[in-house]
Order: structure tokens, then sequence, then C-alpha cells
């Protein structure tokens, strides 16, 4: 199927581009309005907001997937709007209630329709839910109002030149503190990982990878996305920590490591001294579905799984099978996906 808009799928990346409509609602006096889709890709917002001064803000991401029969349906919606209401409660902003969210979701994908990308095209449109402290207020406390907005883009495939590991360091930075907002999707988290990420870089490397920060013996987060591994006697394992993101894409991979591929699968801790455990490794989030971890660089050796070349055998059909379900090629689990109609 192919869209009214003109864009050459095959150049998109993962960049701002302004869709002809965005969701927005307001809370105010105790309750959120009934929101309304608008052409303004500009917030209006007192200079005294929360967002902006205290870091009172939360996001999500989440992607529309157009099948082969031309439909277009979004993926885990739900495990969205039940973690975003985790992120509102701590840092104390009203929650958007699980209907008006997915809702809004739904009537941003069908105003941009033309602009979910081609099945085939490996393209998809990525939105961007997100809530925000406003109004007038300078104190240390809650905004007196919040912003619920939804915004979307089309984006390109994460691997344009095909799958392939990377390797990453692990860095001396905290992603969070040991009991702070580590499991909450705000964005001082991200704004403290800007220099880690740009060290490791400079370095040579795709990104770093947190340790916990507590005692830093155990994996944590590898840059913005969740890690995991295949062991050797071919066991899905991923890090449990309290200031961990619980990432969808993580738990949507346990679950089809378990009753798709029949793997034995656990969330425990992961540590960095025990790398020799896993065959394979990879981090996992929206954005890539999967990165393969071709090594990993830690006190000036670098780590080795599968191939620094070659994506390993079990990380290809966890990707393979999550992507089909996604894009409407293999058969989803009761409750995954939600039609567009």
């Amino acid at each position: 199927m192919s869209t009214s808009v003109s864009i050459d799928w095959s150049q998109l990346g993962f960049s701002y581009f302004k869709t002809p409509y965005r969701y927005i609602a307001r809370w105010k006096d105790g309750q959120w309005n009934e929101g309304e889709l608008t052409e303004d890709n500009t917030l209006h917002i007192s200079e005294s907001s929360t967002a902006l001064h205290y870091g009172q803000q939360c996001f999500e991401g989440l992607k529309a997937y157009r099948t082969k029969d031309g439909s277009v349906q979004l993926f885990r919606p739900d495990q969205n709007a039940r973690r975003m209401h985790q992120s509102c409660d701590r840092v104390l902003m009203p929650r958007v209630p699980e209907d008006m969210f997915i809702d809004a979701c739904l009537q941003v994908v069908k105003a941009n329709l033309d602009y979910v990308p081609p099945y085939g095209t490996g393209a998809t449109l990525y939105l961007r839910p997100f809530v925000i402290g406003v109004g007038d207020n300078i104190g240390v406390k809650p905004a007196p109002e919040f912003i619920f907005s939804v915004f979307c883009l089309p984006v390109g495939p994460y691997f344009k030149g095909g799958m392939a590991p990377v390797n990453f360091m692990v860095s001396e930075f905290d992603r969070a503190a040991p009991y702070g907002t580590g499991a909450a999707k705000v964005g001082g988290n991200y704004a403290g990982s800007l220099m880690p990420h740009e060290q490791a870089v400079e370095q040579g490397f795709a990104d770093c990878i947190y340790l916990d920060p507590l005692t830093h013996t155990k994996i944590e987060e590898v840059g913005a996305a969740n890690f995991f591994g295949i062991t050797k006697d071919n066991e899905f394992i991923t890090p449990k920590s309290p200031s961990i993101l619980p990432s969808i894409t993580k738990y949507s991979l346990l679950y089809l490591a378990e009753h798709y591929l029949k793997m034995k699968v656990s969330e425990r801790d992961v540590l960095i001294d025990h790398l020799d455990e896993f065959a394979e490794a990879g981090a996992c989030g929206t954005a890539a579905v999967i990165t393969p971890i071709g090594g990993v660089s830690y006190k000036g050796k670098l780590h080795v799984f599968h191939s620094e070349t070659e994506v390993g055998p079990v990380t290809k059909k966890l990707y393979d099978t999550l992507c089909g379900i996604q894009f409407g090629d293999v058969e989803a689990p009761e409750g995954w996906l939600v039609k567009v109609d």
C-alpha cells in the first residue's frame, strides 16, 4: 500500500519530522480535559513551569506498524500507558488514564495515517507521548497544571545496512541513584547520560554500559536500552534491579524466548566479572528492537561474545520473531496488538 505523501522512506533516519497533527490535553482543577488534535507543534507554557526548572516530566515511546495487507497496528500500548503511570507517580504528576492514553495514540495515528511507512520498508511511525508540569509556580513543589501530549513522526529502520553487532564500554558514571528515578522514564535520567555516551563514542564505542549504582559490580542498562544475554546452555537472562527502566521490549522478549523459542528465562543479577557465561548478548528497546552486542570493554579488556561481525543465532531468531509480530507476519500473543481502524 502506498501513501499520498511524497517521502523517500529508504532515507528516513531517527530525526524530528513535523507531521500534520498531534494530541494535547490539559489537567487543571483536579481533572483532565477532553483533549484535542492540533496542528500547532509549539507548546505555550509559563516560564515558571516545573518541567523547565525541576524536571517534573516524563515520556514514552512506541510505534505504529503497517502490515502486509495495508492495515496499521500499535504494539502493546497498554504497557506504555501503565509504565507512564509509574513515572507519573514517581514525580507526583496525575496519571493519564489507560483508555485516554490509548485513545490519544489512536487519534494521532489516524490523523497522520499517510505518514505510516509502507510495509516492507522497515520504517515505522514513532509516537512520543509525554506529560509535563506547567503553570505559574516557583517553589519546589508539584505543578498546579499539567499537559499530556502525543506527537508522531516516521522513522527509518534502525539498521540501514542490516543488523550487525557493535561494541560497548563500561562507564564509571552512574545512570541513576540507588533509590532514585532509574525505574521511571523521566528526562533527568537521559540528561545525565549525554556525557557518558559522548565519551564512549569518542573512544570508538556505540555507547556505554552502566553498572548498578550501589556496588558497581552488576550490569544494569546499556545506554538507553536494557541488557540481555544468552547463556552457553541457551538460557535467556536479563538483569533485575529497582533502578532499571522496565523495558516493554525486554519483557516481550522474555515472553517470546520462553513461549515461542521454548527457552529457560530469568531475571537476575548479571555480574560484570562473569561475562563469560554468555554466548550472545544484546541491548533491547523500542528504537532498534535488538542491538546485538559484539563485545564489552571493561578495565582495558574487550570481552567478545558470539562475534564482533556476525549476529548470534538466538539473537537473530528473537529479533525476527518480535519484528514479525509487530508487522503482522507472526501470530501475536493475545492482547499485544491494537488495530487502528
